[in-house]
């Protein structure tokens, strides 16, 4: 199993170099919407336009940019996909460094009352001069980076999250952003491409047979096809281009987009149109804070070890059986003989004030007989009584049993 991988739903190949989103399977889908028309253009489109432009023999041109410029966008697609979006390696624990004990707040353990360990839920962190909350993630039990959040589909803490994408399989965060922007905005000019080259093919048709427009598309139904598919496709990736432009000229994520304009807090990362483009496209990409690629053993299974070896060595000293229950009896058992002797000792001092007030020989022999006849069943007397005792002791006290008490009066008596 990979390092920091047991609960992340993201799915791994060549021993840890790409990393997939958990709905991978979509990018199939991504991959046969922009292969497929760009197929049908080389093939009923820039076909025919090869010997259309005799100069330099340019209409070879068209057919090879369309092919190279969708290598590109799917090379794209790839790294925004495999590539670490910027993962927040989960903790082991909570935060000690954080920990107190809140008087306040009290749990009751074993009939006691006992303070409750509390850590706070966030944090006052400095960004350029101004306060940001940062706040406890429960899931990684880390304190989540000024930008960061929770994906619910990858279950994992990405740093500068922007929103998770279905088309491409992956969250989008600090690592992979400025691939993803290239991808969409290469697909918006792909789109431009062949809705022109389409466009220009059904011109060509209009000049090399005079005939109208209605004609020219009937001739080449594959441009028509490829024109419709393109409009549609530029209202998407064209209008996601120019959103992020804005984003990317204010500084903003899409996710914080949605969550200030709701809550109407002022952009505390914006350092002008030109420093934030430049952010975006000019700074070194950071290196992941993971290592994939390394191998762990299940920690379960090392926090089990020495418990289980410790357990193992009580079992041979006390020659087997469950060592917690053979120290519960031995408690049990001492605490049950104490308050029988206790109870003897009184009983015996109060027959003795007995004799003493009596006085008489005959009487003072009869009473050393008693006594001496209930010392000789002491020992099957308290024998049963702690047997008794501990049917009848309530759990977490050790009070004997009425069965006992009373037993051990009709001793004292004889």
């Amino acid at each position: 199993m990979y390092k920091d991988s047991k609960e992340m739903e993201e799915k791994f190949f060549f021993g840890g170099r790409l990393i997939f989103g958990p709905d991978a399977k979509s990018l199939i889908v991504t991959i046969l919407l922009i292969l497929v028309p760009v197929i049908i253009f080389c093939a009923f489109v820039a076909q025919h336009l090869r010997h259309e432009f005799p100069a330099h023999n340019a209409g070879y041109a068209i057919l090879v940019v369309a092919i190279v410029f969708t290598i590109y966008v799917l090379v794209l697609l790839l790294i925004t996909s495999a590539r670490d979006p910027g993962i927040v390696p989960r903790a082991s624990h909570p935060p000690e460094e954080d920990f107190c004990y809140e008087s306040s707040v009290s749990v009751e353990v074993g009939g006691r009352q006992t303070p409750s360990l509390q850590f706070p839920r966030s944090k006052e962190v400095i960004v350029n001069g101004n306060s940001v909350k940062v706040k406890y993630c429960d899931t990684c039990m880390v304190y989540r980076p000024p930008r960061c959040s929770h994906c619910s589909i990858c279950n994992n803490c990405v740093e500068r999250f922007d929103h998770h994408c279905p088309w491409v399989g992956q969250c989008v965060g600090m690592r992979n952003y400025r691939f993803f922007f290239m991808f969409v905005s290469s697909s918006t000019i792909l789109c431009i491409y062949v809705f022109a080259m389409s466009a220009l093919y059904i011109k060509v048709i209009m000049h090399n047979e005079p005939c109208n427009v209605w004609k020219a598309m009937k001739e080449s139904p594959a441009s028509v096809i490829l024109m419709a598919y393109c409009f549609i496709s530029l209202w998407f990736v064209g209008g996601l281009t120019g959103f992020h432009l804005y984003l990317i000229g204010k500084n903003q994520t899409t996710y914080e987009n949605f969550r200030h304009r709701a809550d109407n807090r002022p952009n505390v990362y914006d350092r002008g149109c030109f420093d934030n483009f430049q952010e975006v496209f000019c700074t070194k990409v950071k290196p992941s804070r993971n290592n994939f690629r390394a191998y762990i053993q299940d920690e379960e299974v090392q926090r089990r070890q020495p418990v289980n070896r410790t357990r193992e060595l009580e079992i041979e000293d006390s020659g087997g059986g469950d060592p917690r229950s053979k120290v519960e009896d031995d408690l049990e058992l001492g605490g049950d003989l104490l308050k029988i002797s206790q109870r003897r000792n009184f009983d015996q001092f109060n027959e003795d004030s007995d004799v003493r007030s009596r006085g008489g020989n005959g009487n003072q022999t009869h009473s050393e007989f008693a006594l001496g006849s209930s010392d000789q069943q002491a020992p099957d007397n308290n024998h049963r009584e702690t047997h008794h005792s501990g049917r009848g002791r309530r759990s977490g006290s050790w009070e004997i049993s009425s069965d006992s008490l009373y037993s051990q009066s009709r001793s004292s008596d004889q």
